[in-house]
């Protein structure tokens, strides 16, 4: 049986030993390979932050773009995100929330929480009503793609505060109206156009009405704000 000392001789116990490890990833700085779609895929672990959130934000601008010109079919459903929904959300809550003022109590409109309520609760119903349609599409990226087609509806929000601004005649009031009406037939549209592919052909109709009333809704909000 071996000794306490002779159990131990074998450790190292010289200062030299060295304990240090490389966690960084052998090769080049930022790796950049091509995707099958043509889309380059990085590797971002020693990217510089400054880098990468100005690349997240130009994929940001890409997805609006998309949706202002929706051709492209894939491009918010592959690299979805949620910033988008969040800042057009956040800036249409912030809009249409209704004045708190005793002095003003004409202005009738929602406050920031029903609007933050009605898009994101409207979405996650939207999108759930898709996936019991047996659509093939992911929950995030139905939400994506309905956050960010929300896009032509907020533009059509400021086009209507320009026009408020002056005094309000049926003249105002018809321009409004259509810049709405248009907003509203540009989502509708461009929505269909990324999610009605993800659905059974036999059920796209089923999956198209809540999204109409999704978009009608928050248009009838741009539209009665005053």
């Amino acid at each position: 049986m071996h000794s306490p000392a002779q159990m131990f001789e074998d450790v190292n116990t010289s200062p030299t030993g060295s304990l240090e490890g490389e966690m960084s990833i052998p090769g080049k700085r930022i790796t950049t390979t091509t995707s099958a779609g043509g889309v380059p895929d990085y590797n971002t672990l020693d990217e510089p932050i400054r880098e990468t959130v100005l690349r997240d934000i130009r994929a940001v601008g890409v997805k609006f773009y998309h949706v202002l010109y929706p051709k492209e079919k894939s491009s918010l459903l592959r690299d979805w995100d949620l910033w988008g929904p969040l800042v057009l959300c956040t800036f249409m809550a912030t809009i249409l929330q209704g004045s708190s003022s005793v002095d003003n109590m004409s202005d009738n409109g929602p406050e920031f929480a029903q609007v933050f309520v009605i898009v994101w609760i409207g979405a996650a119903i939207v999108t759930l009503n898709s996936k019991l349609l047996g659509g093939n599409i992911s929950f995030f990226q139905s939400v994506c793609v309905l956050g960010y087609c929300l896009t032509p509806v907020a533009i059509a929000l400021i086009v209507c505060r320009v026009i408020l601004l002056a005094q309000t005649t049926r003249l105002l009031f018809f321009l409004r109206f259509v810049t709405t009406t248009i907003g509203f037939a540009w989502a509708t549209y461009a929505s269909f156009v990324f999610l009605g592919q993800s659905q059974p052909p036999h059920r796209k109709p089923l999956a198209v009405y809540p999204i109409f009333l999704f978009f009608f809704i928050i248009s009838w909000l741009v539209l009665s704000h005053n």
